[in-house]
């Protein structure tokens, strides 16, 4: 049984508006497994980034259980040295990589994290390396950060979070400021990073054709979890995500417009290459048919 790296139960969260608490979060319950690469989706308010930001110990649960590898976020005996060990293990990457880069040199800025930790100087340099080649910004290595597309900057963003080796990485909305290229960069680096290494991928997105590639997704609606399973089964049923605000994969929306128009498909794809196939074996049954 694969072990359990994050940990909720009703667990909820609020935030303080107008003299009054308003609950963002209200009793969710899940388990992540470690190695897991799961897609939270929700609408604007629904709670997402929130929940995000309480994995890393940015926010304080208000009521529930929350551990995160082994680090217990809900125990009222948690110290600043707990988060900071927590922080070794679970790492964010936000949405504007410009927030995030603190260095005029690429391979300096991708230093910083490890050198605050303390490592010694030989590994840092190995993990530099090993960092910018896992995410094919090597040849950027003495380049400034101003200088580089988005895409290339949140490239770097997340080489910095991959020389502190953490286990579990997050990424809220990293790709809702690129375009279609650098947005395809980066989650081509999700998937390398959860594929090659291991590490345990959470990321938070608008965009469904993004969300269809992990292995699971989580839908937040209103605070509460709305749905949990694989892709197939999430965007299987349209009119529930429509319902909470959201959208469902372009090749999911077209068989559904199609099967309306009285077209007979069977299966539910939820990738280009998957709508191509069904589409071909659909006009190839009716040359024979």
């Amino acid at each position: 049984m694969a072990e359990i790296l994050i940990h909720a139960k009703e667990l909820w969260c609020s935030y303080e508006e107008d003299d009054r608490r308003v609950p963002v979060l209200r009793g969710i319950s899940l388990d992540i497994a470690r190695g897991e690469y799961v897609a939270i989706l929700g609408h604007n308010g629904s709670g997402k980034s929130t929940f995000a930001k309480l994995l890393n110990g940015i926010l304080e649960p208000e009521a529930g259980e929350l551990v995160v590898a082994g680090t217990n976020l809900a125990s009222p005996d948690l110290t600043d040295d707990d988060i900071y060990a927590l922080r070794r293990e679970v790492g964010m990457v936000f949405q504007n990589p410009d927030n995030q880069l603190v260095a005029t040199i690429v391979e300096e800025d991708v230093a910083f994290g490890p050198e605050n930790l303390g490592v010694p100087s030989a590994e840092i340099r190995r993990r530099v390396d090993d960092a910018l080649a896992t995410v094919g910004m090597s040849d950027y290595a003495g380049h400034e950060p101003h200088r580089l597309s988005g895409g290339q900057k949140q490239r770097v963003a997340i080489a910095g979070l991959i020389a502190m080796m953490p286990s579990c990485m997050i990424f809220d909305e990293s790709t809702a400021m690129l375009d279609p290229a650098g947005r395809r960069e980066v989650i081509e680096t999700f998937e390398k990073l959860n594929r090659e290494q291991g590490i345990t991928v959470l990321t938070i997105t608008h965009y469904m054709n993004e969300a269809a590639r992990a292995d699971r997704v989580i839908v937040i609606d209103d605070g509460k979890i709305l749905a949990d399973g694989t892709p197939h089964e999430i965007f299987a049923d349209p009119g529930r995500l429509i319902a909470a605000g959201l959208d469902v994969p372009q090749c999911t929306s077209l068989i559904h417009a199609l099967r309306a128009e009285g077209v007979a498909l069977e299966g539910e794809p939820i990738t280009p290459e998957e709508c191509a196939d069904l589409l071909c074996r659909a006009l190839e049954g009716k040359k024979h048919g």
